[in-house]
């Protein structure tokens, strides 16, 4: 029998990274990924046949390219631990930074004060701030996938009304799963985008396809769904169709905030100031990357 030592060496010399090793090893034992240290306390321990039989099958999966999350079924996000698979993207840390901004651009605790950058209200003159007419805050997530983003902010302001969309139905299946089984009611929709949309929000985020059909980082990704990845050569086909229709689903204060490549947020901030969005401007990521860029509907005397 195959020790987990020497099981986790020879994964490693199939140029496995040694963490991701471990976390299958756990994986095939049955035991939480929060369980590292026990593999150490045990690497004499012998592993079992069905679980050495298991363990190299997903080994050399992840050794193809596979992403870990779909081996494991499971991607932790905003704190958050999804299940997802091959239907859905896995959820990566960059996104954070765009459910950090929403919840700085919903949160009401200053609604009554002149707006500033990271405040998604402003009040009309002689109008009540939101919280004080009794108004519930909506938010709508484009493109949820795995429902990361909505459920993040679900999860963190449970007073928020949230809707998620997605165009592809297995995406939605795997949402409204993650929904269920963390308990956070969401309102999901199938459609494109804000097709099949009615009314108005007080944000409005995606993390849309954002990768150029021919860019040669899309070989790396061929285990994920490329509708999720790719949008058209210059990758700002379903970014644009966003803010086309945006304006006509945003409060007046609300804002629209989109998740994009490294070298796209000029790109993007110019789209929205030409779709007439106001404070327009970017946000960096934990790497100093401009990872989302956003803008907020101007203020309107006659649209509620």
């Amino acid at each position: 029998m195959t020790s987990i030592a020497h099981a986790l060496l020879k994964a490693q010399s199939r140029a496995l990274e040694r963490l991701d090793a471990q976390l299958l090893l756990l994986h095939a034992l049955g035991r939480s990924a929060h369980d590292r240290a026990w593999l150490l306390a045990h690497d004499t321990d012998a592993l079992a046949i069905e679980v050495q039989t298991a363990f190299d099958a997903l080994a050399l999966r992840r050794a193809s390219g596979e992403p870990l999350a779909y081996l494991t079924g499971h991607q932790e996000f905003f704190g958050l631990d999804l299940q997802v698979d091959a239907r859905v993207l896995v959820p990566r840390p960059d996104t954070e930074t765009l459910v950090e901004w929403a919840l700085e651009v919903l949160d009401t605790r200053d609604a009554a004060e002149p707006a500033s950058p990271g405040r998604w209200y402003r009040p009309l003159e002689g109008e009540a701030p939101q919280a004080l007419r009794g108004e519930s805050i909506s938010v709508i997530d484009l493109g949820t996938g795995s429902g990361a983003v909505a459920l993040a902010l679900k999860h963190t302001r449970p007073t928020l009304r949230v809707t998620a969309t997605d165009a592809s139905a297995g995406a939605l299946q795997v949402a409204r799963a993650n929904a269920a089984r963390l308990q956070l009611p969401i309102e999901f929709i199938q459609g494109s985008w804000l097709t099949t949309i009615e009314g108005r929000y007080h944000a409005i985020v995606s993390n849309p396809p954002y990768i150029a059909a021919h860019d040669r980082h899309l070989i790396n990704l061929t285990h994920e769904p490329l509708q999720a990845l790719a949008s058209g050569d210059d990758g700002l086909h379903d970014i644009r169709q966003i803010i086309v229709q945006a304006r006509a689903h945003l409060h007046p204060g609300g804002w629209l905030l989109l998740e994009h490549g490294y070298d796209q947020a000029a790109a993007v901030r110019n789209l929205l100031a030409n779709a007439g969005l106001d404070e327009v401007q970017s946000r960096r990521d934990l790497s100093g990357i401009e990872r989302c860029s956003g803008g907020r509907a101007p203020p309107a005397t006659h649209d509620a």
